[in-house]
């Protein structure tokens, strides 16, 4: 199937390089002309601009949007808006607020062209392993779109499917990704506790371990494994957490729906703490302990 890719990070080209191995015919635009290049170079097609990727695509389109959420979607969606016809496609595989895809799906249905929300997840191993996908959208234009998800998928008829309709592919990927957020908050706190514990644990063994038979086994263990085989005390690693969006997206959620998230919500304040180079809250516990209680405080270093 021909298929057009706009985005070419890390995803977007592994995702081009999938597509292209599964036989796809695939033309690419990035505002980076080296990473279209770099994607050229192992079969794909290139496009120097949106205009000459519509013109190489035949009639009806599906182009593929990854880019970043927000402003470089929304400005993607418009200008795919005004050079588009009737009938194509756009795919949004980026991380997008579902509100936006919602938004981005009545905006092309005034032109009549079809829109799909796909949360995809699999990062940088998704190559070699696949991607699992949420997708989101009219079912006629997710099966004209069937092949494209065969061969990013896992397998032919696992790790993907039509989830729902416009937003609901994106919005099952936000709580996936709050989901994530606590399942590794779960893993690092009980990996510190072994680790300040009077036992000589060896943390790489204990997930190799717990990768087989045990109740906590998954992708993410194996993960944990793979860094904590490389770097036991993880020594390179700075503690600062960035998040992308989806947590957050997931807390509003959950307080607009009245369902309580103790787990993403201790989650995601962690990731916001480990990024304070100085907490001013705890500077305020300190002070208030010191006054109440006469209780030693440590001088801030100077």
């Amino acid at each position: 199937m021909e298929l057009g890719m706009i985005g070419l990070g890390k995803m977007g080209a592994n995702m081009t390089r999938r597509l292209v191995r599964g036989g796809h015919d695939v033309v690419v635009h990035d505002v980076n002309a080296e990473a279209t290049e770099a994607v050229v170079s192992e079969g794909a097609r290139g496009a120097a601009s949106l205009e000459e990727l519509r013109d190489a695509l035949g009639a009806p389109r599906a182009v593929w949007i990854m880019v970043p959420s927000g402003k470089a979607t929304d400005e993607t969606v418009d200008r795919l808006e005004t050079i588009l016809d009737a009938g194509d496609i756009v795919v949004d595989g980026g991380n997008s607020n579902y509100k936006d895809s919602l938004r981005h799906a009545e905006q092309l249905q005034k032109r009549e062209i079809r829109f799909v929300d796909t949360g995809v997840s699999g990062g940088v191993w998704g190559l070699d392993n696949g991607y699992s996908m949420m997708v989101g959208g009219e079912k006629e234009a997710v099966e004209t779109l069937r092949p494209v998800f065969e061969t990013l998928a896992p397998g032919p008829d696992k790790g993907w499917g039509h989830v729902g309709p416009h937003g609901a592919g994106h919005y099952s990927k936000m709580v996936h990704n709050g989901m994530e957020y606590g399942l590794m908050q779960a893993y690092a706190e009980g990996f510190e506790i072994l680790r300040a514990s009077p036992f000589p644990f060896r943390l790489h063994q204990l997930t190799e371990i717990w990768s087989y038979g045990s109740v906590i086994r998954s992708w993410l263990l194996e993960l944990a494994g793979n860094a904590l085989g490389d770097d036991p005390d993880l020594a390179s690693i700075g503690d600062q957490v960035a998040d992308s969006g989806e947590g957050r997206w997931t807390l509003q959620e959950s307080v607009d729906l009245d369902i309580p998230a103790p787990v993403l919500y201790a989650a995601l304040m962690t990731r916001f703490r480990s990024r304070q180079p100085v907490s001013f809250q705890a500077k305020v516990l300190a002070a208030l302990r010191h006054q109440f209680g006469g209780h030693a405080v440590r001088k801030a270093k100077s």
